[in-house]
Parts: C-alpha cells; structure tokens; sequence
C-alpha cells in the first residue's frame, strides 16, 4: 500500500492495548507500532498515532489458565477488555498468542472488535507468500493445545508444521521462555546464549521436516528471534503483522468492523 508522503490523514480510530501479557509483549509491540510509523512517513511527535494501554500483569498465565492449573483468564481480560472500551478505544489488541484462545468468550462481552491476531497472521501469509505451503510453528504448550494457528492455516490451505506436545523439543521451547534462570520471561530483552542456542537448534530441526517458513507463535519468542542470528529458516513476526493492521485501521487503511 501506498501511503502519503506526509501521512497528513488524521487519525480515525484509537486502539486499545491489553499488554502485561510477557514482560516484554506490549513494550516489543510499542516499539514496533513506533516503528512501522516511521516507516509510514512519520517525522513529527503529533503524527504518531494516538493509542490506550493496560499493563495488565495480574492476568494468569495463559498456558497454565487452558491445563486447569490457574483460574480461567477469561473475566481477567473481559475486566481489562472493558476498561478500555469504557475509555473510548475503538478496537483491542491483544500481543499475546495464547490469550486467543479465549477469544470468543472473551468478545462477547464487548461492543468492539478485539482484533485477531492469529488469523491477521494467516491472511497476511495468503497475501504475501504465494509460493509457500509448510509453514513452521513455534509456541507455547497452551497455544499449540488450543491448535490456534494449526486450526487458521489449515482453513487457509497451508500445511502446519510444529513440535509434538511432550515431546523433548517442545519441553526445549517451554524452558526457552520459562526458565527462571536463562529463559526469556526471566533475562527480559537481554536474551541468554541458552535460549539463543535453542532457538537456533529447533528452527533446524522444523526445517528438517520440511517448514520453508517459521511463525513466531509467542510474544517472547518474537523477541527472541529478532537477537538470534544465524537461523535456519526466515520467520515471521505476529507482532510486527498485527502493528501494521493495527495502523491500517487507526488511519483509515482498513475498515472496523464493528459487532
């Protein structure tokens, strides 16, 4: 698309950000917006976009919420979810994987669109990979259970490739963003040789099975990759997919679709 030079066009619609979802979720999608603006045109402070956050960091763990283990997040993200919408916000964001697989209850409380981050990732594929069927999915355990980009890209004609739930590679993602010592929640944007290595080792071993292509499918594993060198396979980032929509619709480039 095309965008004007000046980007003069003045903002039609404000997001809301339910962040606090990974310690770096919504600071990694904020730089990102800032980033994509400037790719856009931006120079001046007054034409970055206008957006709400919440830094909602009392929200369950996902993964641990779908196994049972930890109370539903589901009235946690519908409270946020409202507060936001109470504020003026036209639309969510969610830079969270795994909380969409609650996303149906969860927008059924609300009088505006929560944006889709998983399906705007599979259209976003559709309109820019015209010559790739395997595509590589790395996540979390909550994430891959829910079958949340296996159950968009099959839809879409794709063929998911991912790791096996329980298995020794899948256990090697979970530690990379969970370990208390080295793992990605943990060492924050400073990401650890450990989970440098791991990242590494399991994109081989997607590519090995034929992934021509690997979706980061968690916020920290986005941040990850982008200080990671060396990967077997390119990869995509949900986060940087979902900024750009998210400016599509804040300026006019793509219509709400209000419920």
């Amino acid at each position: 698309m095309n965008f004007p030079k000046d980007l003069l066009l003045k903002q039609k619609a404000i997001p809301g950000i339910i962040g606090g979802l990974g310690p770096l979720a919504h600071t990694t999608f904020e730089q990102i917006l800032i980033e994509q603006s400037t790719k856009r045109g931006v120079k001046r402070d007054q034409d970055y976009p206008l957006w709400l956050l919440i830094n909602a960091a009392n929200i369950p763990d996902r993964t641990e919420s779908l196994l049972g283990k930890v109370e539903s997040c589901v009235p946690w993200l519908v409270k946020y979810g409202k507060f936001l919408e109470s504020a003026g916000v036209d639309f969510l964001v969610v830079p969270c994987n795994t909380a969409h697989a609650f996303y149906e209850p969860v927008q059924s409380h609300f009088k505006i669109p929560w944006i889709h981050l998983i399906d705007c990732t599979t259209e976003f594929i559709i309109e820019n990979y015209h010559d790739i069927k395997k595509i590589g999915i790395l996540s979390t355990d909550g994430t891959l259970r829910a079958a949340l980009y296996h159950n968009s890209l099959i839809k879409a004609g794709f063929i998911p490739i991912s790791l096996q739930l329980g298995s020794e590679f899948q256990k090697l993602i979970m530690n990379t963003i969970y370990d208390l010592s080295w793992g990605i929640k943990a060492t924050g944007s400073k990401i650890s040789p450990p989970a440098q290595k791991n990242l590494r080792t399991i994109v081989d071993y997607l590519a090995s099975l034929g992934a021509e292509i690997v979706i980061a499918g968690c916020s920290e594993l986005s941040v990850g990759f982008y200080e990671t060198e060396k990967l077997a396979l390119p990869w995509l980032d949900p986060l940087e997919i979902i900024a750009n929509v998210t400016l599509d619709l804040a300026f006019g480039y793509r219509k709400i679709v209000n419920l």
